[in-house]
Formats: structure tokens, sequence, C-alpha cells
């Protein structure tokens, strides 16, 4: 597995290319605002981009899904809980002073439990509401995209429309904490961590 993170948009929010280094199939994970430019990546490294993958439906993760869709014929998953966030798009849009993105309809609604292949790499859809209903992680091959369920030294806000503390936190306790210390978490903003360190350094976990 090859994974590529660009740090692009206002948000620096972190776009992840995983690509199956033997089939060169690839997905892209929460194309947010200015994420355009990984298309050349894609491009000069001859992948072929089955999936737009959004680990929940804020602005900052879902602006570009339709540039990916169109220019490479991609396919959007999303989990179905998120969908009601996917269509407060415009409001979103206008809490950061930008222009609203177009909302293509996702091609498949993700649950819990279900795995998405990309060439022959496997990862299993782990459902972690809490920063939004419908909030995901992806886990595959050692590594766990956490889209904004958890960062490293800290965990997704849940002031936001759908966000619910309570529940986040237990998505922590029972998805996330359960899972091998050695596992890379590759978050949606800031750098990689693993589970271990963050069991032992993130103030927010201790005691969950």
């Amino acid at each position: 597995m090859k994974v590529e993170c660009y740090v692009l948009g206002p948000l620096a929010n972190n776009v992840y290319l995983v690509v199956d280094e033997e089939t060169q199939d690839a997905a892209i994970l929460d194309p947010g605002i200015e994420s355009e430019p990984a298309l050349d990546h894609i491009r000069e490294g001859g992948y072929n981009l089955r999936y737009v993958i959004n680990t929940h439906g804020h602005i900052d993760h879902v602006y570009c899904d339709a540039f990916f869709m169109a220019e490479t014929g991609a396919s959007l998953l999303i989990h179905a809980d998120d969908l009601p966030v996917l269509e407060a798009a415009d409001e979103q849009a206008a809490w950061l002073g930008c222009e609203p993105p177009v909302r293509p309809v996702p091609t498949r609604l993700l649950q819990d439990g279900e795995t998405i292949e990309i060439g022959k790499l496997s990862f299993t859809v782990l459902h972690t509401p809490g920063h939004t209903p419908g909030g995901i992680c992806l886990l595959g091959d050692g590594v766990l995209f956490s889209g904004d369920t958890l960062f490293a030294g800290s965990i997704g806000r849940t002031d936001l429309p759908g966000g619910d503390y309570g529940v986040l936190l237990r998505s922590l306790r029972e998805r996330i904490l359960t899972l091998p210390d050695e596992t890379v978490v590759c978050p949606g903003h800031g750098q990689r961590t693993t589970i271990g360190r963050e069991r032992q350094m993130n103030p927010f976990l201790v005691g969950i």
C-alpha cells in the first residue's frame, strides 16, 4: 500500500491518496477545498482512481468530490447517516466565506462493517459517530484513516450541528481504543500518530 498525503485548503486538511501498488488502483480520501492539485499526482503516477471516499460530510472534506468524479469517473462513497450533513453544504460554505460546492449524488452509501476494496487492498468501514452522525474511519493493513474522529493529541469537535460529545467518546472507546497500539493513525488534520501513543498521551482519552 502506498499512501500519499497532501495538506491543502484554508483549514489545512489532510487529503490522502491510497494506492494499491500492484494494480495501480487508488482512492482519494476527503478531497476538500483546494484539493484539485492532487489530480496531477494521480495522473503523473498513472493511477486508476476508483473511489472518492468521505470520512464525513463537512465541506472541508467534500468540497472537491464532484471535481474528482468528473475528471476520473470515480465513485463517491460516504456513510448514509451523513447525507443531511452533505445537504447543508451551502450553509457550511457561508460559514467559511467560500462558494458553495457542486453536490454530486453519492454512488454508494456505506454502513458499519462493510469492506471497501481498492485493487487488492481491503479496508473495513468503522462507523464512529460523534463529530458527525455518519462519521467513519477506514481500517486496513495496520493503518486507520480517522477523519475528524481522532487527532494526535485531540479529538473531533462536537459543537457543530449533529455533533455529540458523549457519542464521540463512545465511538473512541468502543471502536478505536480496541485497536492494537501499533496501528498507525492518519487523521483528517495534523500529524500522524499511533493508537498506543494516543492511548498514553491524548488527554481526551484518559479514563474513557
